[in-house]
């Protein structure tokens, strides 16, 4: 009797997990692994006679990048198959008509785009950001959705934040469900229980099994700063998805309830920028995910999302992030203090500096795809500056208010204020209006100098209370006689070579993407790759030009550089050094 009971509550069980209440559903089936393709079904109910559809011309980056030029061979029909009228009103916009009783929407991808920005389907694995795949109706992009993967190949596992019901990963609506990415292949994953709750680590690559071992630790350390950090557990699982690889291609992406990081194999000898980049990331769940300027919401897939705070939700995002990995003893003070110096170096040799304010940065990120635009000439980084500008007001809001407050409380006001209330912060003037509250102070000018404005920063001004200044020295480095530019996950681009320099005389140009360095494959570190070899050294250059391979190679010239570092004072005070120590691991202020 109690055997036939259990059989009896199961097949009700079941029969209620079919019964699906996702409004729109998707079909993603993977059709063809070596051309990349894969086969989209969407379906609508009854109910409207007309609906007009979108794909996304825009995600994970800030830049258009028109997911449609990927589309082949849209078309619509009625729940019969009878065929509907679908007209097309631009690149990426359609008008359905006839669709009282339903409808189903058809079309086929090409996805071969690799890393945490984009969609890719092969014979190894499938990794889809879902905005650049899947099209919407306006009418029911805030409904309930629902999507199911099909013809998924012997032995692939799926990882995703999506909660899953039966076959059919399901959201609230359409943004939900595309801020969510997925990964299927044979991936190795290790998951953990710690504060807050469970946290799925899954890697793809070559050696992932040795790999996991290595990287779970710092992850254990970074979660529980962080969630410690914030106070605040708005999630019950996480999930980290990595891929790595043999090339230098690096960058992260963040979710509500997950990550998709991509990092060079070679990074796990050296965990630095594993952890700088998951750090990061990690933060993101609170800060733009939740902590979220205005001016993004509701996200606008038809065009450019512009705002001006990007400063504050990136740059200032790493500073965050720094903190939270010197309190996980991830991150020491004295390599924490040669990376301020090298951000320093960095922003204070861009010309632009005193053209561009990081507000304008920000603004500006949707140009960042141009490679002319990365020119020290032409833009500073919202990252770069932005990450300064949070280092300078947490230093002044521990001085203002004798240390009682930090950047930790605007983070926690933050999340109480806005994110836990459903509310956006109105950009930059909300974070200036953030900071006032918790500090009583006026910061207009700092907002209206270094935030809007153009000023120089003095940087010992704020430094000062922890005992430390900025100081200069010229040095001679290595003269390549050409600028190129890294954008994001792609290969670096040479924008311009010098007149009659050894680089032009070689046969480099414009547009060629370089490939090596002395046989080291070039990356985001490309330059530091070429100055390590120093003046007089000979520099070897692969690079690709119209999908050729050529190899150049020429003596490097000379130039000498300005390079700022951190050190203390002559006479540190015990004052100063109690602020340091407040400043860099915490202390039993509550709000440090």
């Amino acid at each position: 009797m109690f055997a036939r009971f259990r059989l009896l509550f199961a097949l009700a069980f079941i029969a209620a997990c079919g019964q699906l209440q996702a409004t729109v559903r998707y079909t993603v089936t993977l059709a063809d692994p070596v051309r990349h393709l894969i086969q989209v079904t969407m379906e609508l109910p009854a109910g409207r006679d007309s609906h007009e559809l979108q794909l996304p011309v825009w995600n994970a980056l800030y830049q258009v990048r028109d997911f449609s030029q990927y589309m082949d061979t849209i078309r619509a029909s009625d729940l019969s198959g009878s065929p509907l009228q679908l007209t097309q009103l631009n690149k990426s916009r359609w008008r359905l008509t006839g669709a009282e009783k339903g409808a189903r929407i058809e079309y086929q991808m090409f996805s071969n785009d690799p890393g945490p920005y984009g969609a890719e389907f092969n014979s190894q694995h499938a990794f889809f950001n879902l905005a650049e795949i899947l099209v919407y109706a306006d009418d029911t992009r805030g409904d309930e959705s629902a999507i199911e993967f099909r013809n998924i190949p012997a032995g692939w596992k799926t990882a995703t934040s999506l909660s899953q019901q039966g076959p059919y990963y399901q959201a609230k609506n359409y943004d939900a469900l595309v801020d969510a990415p997925v990964e299927m292949g044979t991936f190795e994953e290790n998951d953990f229980t710690s504060d807050c709750g469970r946290y799925r680590v899954v890697v793809d690559g070559t050696n992932a099994s040795s790999i996991l071992p290595k990287i779970v630790p710092p992850i254990q350390r970074i979660v529980n700063s962080a969630t410690a950090w914030m106070n605040d557990c708005p999630f019950q699982t996480y999930t980290f998805i990595y891929h790595f690889g043999n090339s230098q291609s690096s960058g992260g992406m963040e979710h509500a309830y997950s990550t998709a990081i991509t990092l060079p194999a070679s990074d796990i000898d050296d965990l630095d920028r594993f952890t700088s980049v998951t750090a990061h990331e990690f933060f993101h769940l609170w800060n733009v995910k939740r902590i979220r300027p205005q001016s993004l919401e509701p996200v606008d897939y038809t065009r450019e999302d512009y705002t001006d705070a990007l400063w504050f939700s990136e740059g200032v995002d790493t500073t965050a992030a720094d903190s939270i990995r010197l309190r996980a003893g991830l991150l020491d003070e004295t390599h924490y203090l040669d990376r301020l110096g090298q951000a320093i170096t960095e922003l204070e040799s861009r010309p632009a500096h005193l053209t561009q304010s990081v507000e304008q940065s920000s603004l500006d990120a949707w140009l960042e795809k141009y490679s002319y635009y990365g020119l020290p000439e032409r833009s500073i980084s919202y990252y770069n500056k932005g990450e300064l500008l949070g280092v300078l007001l947490d230093l002044r809001i521990r001085e203002l208010t004798h240390g009682t407050q930090s950047l930790r409380s605007l983070f926690r006001w933050l999340n109480e204020h806005y994110a836990k209330q459903g509310k956006f912060f109105a950009d930059s003037e909300g974070i200036r209006e953030a900071v006032q509250q918790i500090t009583g102070a006026d910061f207009r000018d700092f907002f209206d100098e270094y935030v809007a404005g153009l000023r120089e920063i003095p940087w010992n001004s704020f430094f000062f209370y922890v005992g430390l200044r900025v100081s200069s020295i010229d040095v001679e480095i290595a003269h390549s006689g050409f600028d190129a530019v890294q954008e994001f996950n792609h290969l670096p681009i040479v924008v311009t070579v010098q007149p009659a320099s050894e680089a032009e005389q070689a046969g480099l140009k414009p547009d060629d993407e370089l490939v090596s360095i002395n046989g080291i494959a070039a990356g985001r570190d490309f330059e530091r790759q070429i100055e390590a070899i120093g003046p007089g050294g000979i520099l070897r250059l692969r690079v690709r030009r119209n999908g050729a391979p050529l190899d150049f190679q020429w003596k490097l010239g000379a130039q000498r550089v300005k390079v700022y570092r951190m050190e203390d004072l002559p006479s540190i005070t015990p004052e100063q050094k109690t602020a340091r120590r407040q400043w860099l691991y915490g202390s039993s202020q509550p709000n440090q």
